[in-house]
Formats: C-alpha cells, structure tokens, sequence
C-alpha cells in the first residue's frame, strides 16, 4: 500500500504532482491547516504531513495521528511544530533549510540600504508631496564595516554579496572555521570585537537559549555609535525594547526589522520611530523561494517514506539515499544488538558504549547509534523508534559513548555493544556478511556465529557434557523446531553459551523444565524484528 501524505497548507501544484509522481498517495486540503478540529479529525488516515506556518503540530494532534512518521515543513521555521512531543512520539519533523537562502539573504542587503538611505521615509514624505531633500541624509555602505553574526548558510551569502558590494565584514560565528572564513573573504571575530568595531550589524543564527537577545541592553551598549542594526533572522535575538532606546538615544542610528518577539506584531517598541523600516516577515517571500521548498519538501517526504532517507531532519540524523542503501544492514545489526542487550536487562541502564570496528566504523555512526538505542529501549517501550529513543534515553539519564576503531580481527567491520547497570556488565557483537544477513559475533567475550531470527533461545551454562542433549531433547519432545544452534565457550570447562534460532517462540512451560534440569544459569528467549 502506498504512503500517504496530507498537506494541510498551500503548496504549489509542481509540489503535489512530485508526491505523485513518486507513488505516494496525496491529499491536498489546504484549508485544514486554519481548521485545527477538522484536522484532528483527519490526521489519523496519514503517514506524512506537508505543512507551511498555518498549521500547527502541537502534541494533541500528534496524539490523533498514530500512523504518522514525518512532517515536512516547507521552509526553514519550524516554531509552529511541537519537535519534543514529535520526537517523543517517533515522527520525524523536516525543514528546507536552502530553498530560501538567497531570498533571505537578499532581503538583509536590502533592508541593510533601505536603513542606511533612508527610503521608506523618504518615499512615504515625496507619495505626499513634500520634497524634503535635506531631510534625509544618508551613508553610503561601501567601505563600511558589516558585522555578520552567524555565517552560515544565510549569513555566509549575506557575506559575500556584502563584500562584493565593498564592504569589510568582520563575522562571529563559534562554527566558522579559518579556512571558511577566509573564502567567504571575512575576518572572524570575537562577539565583543565586532560589536565595537561594526558600522552595520545583521543577524543571521537561530533562536536558542545561547542565542536568546545577544543583542541585549548590555551589548547593544557595546556598540559603535551611529551603528545600523538589521535582523532577518529570528525574532528574541533583539531586546526590542533596549534597541528603541538606543534608537531614541541617538545611539543606534537605525534598525531594520523582518522579524519580531511576537508574531504577528501588532504592536512593537520599535513601531513608529524614526528611521526603522519593518517588513512583516517577508525573508522568505519570493514567488521562487517558495516554489523552491514547496519541491524540496515534497522530495524529502517522498524519499523518506518510500526508500528511508532522511534529509534536514531537525530531530535524526540525516541519511541519504545512498547510505540508506549501504547501512541497512549495518542498522539492522545494531538494533539486533540493541535489542538483545535490552531483553537480557531488568534493571535501570546507566550507560551504552558502541564501538565501531572497521567499515562500519566510516558510515554515519550519529543513525547507527540511534538503531542500538531504539533496540535496547525496545525491551521496555514497543512502540519506540530510532527518532523517540535518544528522547528515552536522555530522560533516563543514559550516558551514550562512541568508538572507531580500525580493522581489527577476522571481519572487515563490526559493532560491539556493552551496556552497564549498576549491577553488571553485558557486552555483545555483531556483524554483517556480504549477504548482507546479520550476524551475532560475540556475546560477554565468548566467540560465535549465529544468524539471527525472529523467535531465539539463549542460554549459559557450565561447559560440561549432556548440555546440549538436554537442549535438544526438550525443545523436541515439546514439538519445537530448532532451524539453527550456535554453541560457544570461554575454555574447556568454563563458560558456555548457545543460541539457538527457533522456528516458534518456546512456551513458558518448556522454559520451566530447561531451567528446572539445574544445568543452565540463564534460559533466555528472546524475539528480534527481521
């Protein structure tokens, strides 16, 4: 049966023709998005949602969408997704991050001389037949210093177009490296280094706690006099009101605003003063941009739901296509080691250590680890994903550590997993062969090769005769099957282990009878999603 996509916002017909195109079964009801019951009432048919900003996905809609998998945000915002209660639920939310970057950008350098000259001033005063030429004196922007904070996608266009307007752009970016830094043509600075030296400042990072009013009182304080303030980023990185003072001081010579604290603003300390130009959250407003994350969402959809790989996924590790192809199996024997661990544990874990051997240990680890963690969880939550495990395991207080090792041993690439309680230490390995079937390789240290299967049986015991028989007869007298039998042992007379792959799940009464022979320390079934 084909996914199937609603898209509750206005997206254009190239987009919804892409679903199609693909094999997904669309549904394209633009008005649900402003009609929040009518949209619960639906949601629960889907396996995707298409968005733009209308429409809100709080953790109540969630709630009615038990089918849901993603959500794909036609844009780069995401303010009007609850990611938490998302993650939580296992649904991965997306963005488009790029299709609107120039668009942005271009809106910053626009607003950028709209300030500088003063333009909508001075046409609002010439619409109303004054000519008022003196009035509005203005500075040229070449050979001016612009301090860009945040020179990442956005801010490293913003940087470009400025330098090639002839400006000197110093940029504050903890992430900006050197050699970044020095193709973009700009000098990177410390944050009090720009503050004091910029004759323009553009933000251009997004809204977090680190991030929240970095221009505050205090450091628009710091400023150049006669500074020029632009934000098309996101509303909160500007104290409003501090900046209205310093608009109102003389301090700060201008501001140019697309976006607010409060959207929509209807009300701003910043309304109303003298050389402020405001847009209402125009960044991304352009009949391109917004066909270009109309399709680039419709294509990121559609390849997760069809082939499995995620793209600007706000809450997974992205997974392209190709990796998808590549890693399956790798995935697959993470989340069979994870979830042999988390059948084997009763008690609460307190840490996960992946070592990564070989070739695996060159593929995207942040998506292997989250499979190790939705197979270890799985034990205890059935319901939970590679998106909503890290969630569970963060909650939980579960410390998460990772390594890469280079070939070692007589694979071309493994993954080992030891978890810890406060009690105890488990460790298991895993491989995949060229058929790409995993493997079990090694359980706490004890070398093996069992192919692993939907309905399993391990079991511990001394290494000692009659075991195996004993095995063997009372799977059999009880009708079941054994389709395979791994055996495997520290030294002679020490410990054993065997797996045994079965074509049922054992009944509890035949388990009993194993355990109660006293040959075995432990006599564990277990099941694994194949």
């Amino acid at each position: 049966m084909a996914p199937r996509v609603l898209i509750s916002d206005k997206l254009s017909d190239a987009a919804v023709q892409i679903f199609r195109d693909r094999g997904i079964d669309v549904t394209f009801e633009p008005s649900l998005g402003k009609d929040k019951d009518a949209l619960a009432a639906r949601i629960g048919e889907f396996d995707g949602l298409a968005i733009r900003s209308a429409t809100r996905v709080t953790g109540k809609l969630l709630e009615a969408a038990p089918n849901l998998k993603v959500v794909g945000r036609a844009g780069i915002g995401t303010d009007n997704v609850d990611k938490e209660a998302a993650s939580r639920r296992g649904v991965i939310v997306m963005n488009t991050p790029y299709g609107n970057m120039i668009t942005t950008a271009e809106h910053a350098i626009a607003l950028m001389f709209a300030v500088a000259r003063q333009i909508p001033e001075a046409n609002a005063s010439t619409h109303a037949g004054k000519w008022e030429k003196s009035r509005f004196m203005g500075v040229e922007l070449t050979g001016k210093t612009l301090g860009v904070i945040g020179a990442g996608n956005i801010g490293g266009i913003v940087c470009q177009k400025a330098v090639g307007l002839g400006m000197k752009v110093v940029a504050y970016d903890p992430f900006l490296s050197e050699d970044r830094a020095a193709k973009l043509g700009v000098e990177k600075v410390e944050l009090d280094t720009l503050l004091a030296r910029a004759d323009v400042i553009t933000l251009h990072v997004p809204l977090t706690d680190q991030t929240r009013n970095i221009l505050s009182a205090e450091n628009i304080a710091k400023t150049k006099k006669g500074v020029r303030i632009v934000n098309c980023a996101r509303g909160g990185l500007v104290d409003e009101a501090a900046l209205a003072e310093a608009l109102t001081s003389g301090h700060v010579a201008g501001a140019a605003f697309d976006v607010f604290a409060e959207e929509p603003a209807t009300a701003s300390p910043l309304f109303n003063l003298p050389n402020v130009v405001v847009t209402p959250h125009l960044g991304a407003a352009t009949t391109e941009a917004q066909e270009n994350v109309a399709l680039q969402v419709a294509e990121q959809m559609s390849d997760y739901l069809l082939t499995g790989a995620v793209t600007n996924a706000l809450n997974m590790p992205s997974v392209t296509a190709e990796e998808a192809k590549v890693m399956g199996p790798w995935i697959k024997v993470a989340e069979h080691l994870g979830a042999f661990v988390g059948q084997m544990t009763d008690e609460p874990i307190k840490s996960i250590e992946i070592v990564y051997n070989g070739v695996v240990s060159k593929m995207n680890l942040e998506a292997l680890n989250c499979s190790v963690i939705a197979g270890v969880m799985a034990a205890t939550n059935p319901d939970v994903n590679m998106v909503s495990a890290p969630v569970l395991a963060r909650e939980r207080g579960v410390e998460i550590s990772t390594t890469r090792q280079d070939k070692t041993g007589a694979f071309e690439g493994y993954i080992k997993l030891v978890v810890k309680t406060a009690s105890r230490e488990r460790s298991v390995a895993g491989t995949a062969f060229s058929d790409g079937k995993p493997r079990f390789i090694q359980i706490k240290g004890i070398n093996i090769d069992a192919e692993v299967g939907a309905h399993m049986l391990y079991t511990t015991n001394e290494d000692k005769p009659g075991v195996i028989g004993t095995l063997g007869v009372t799977l059999g007298e009880n009708g079941v099957n054994i389709a395979n039998f791994t055996l495997g042992r520290s030294d002679r007379g020490h410990d054993a282990i065997a797996l045994l792959y079965l074509d049922e799940q054992p009944p509890a009464a035949v388990l009993d009878k194993l355990r109660a022979t006293g040959l075995f320390q432990a006599v564990a079934p277990l099941k694994f999603n194949v």
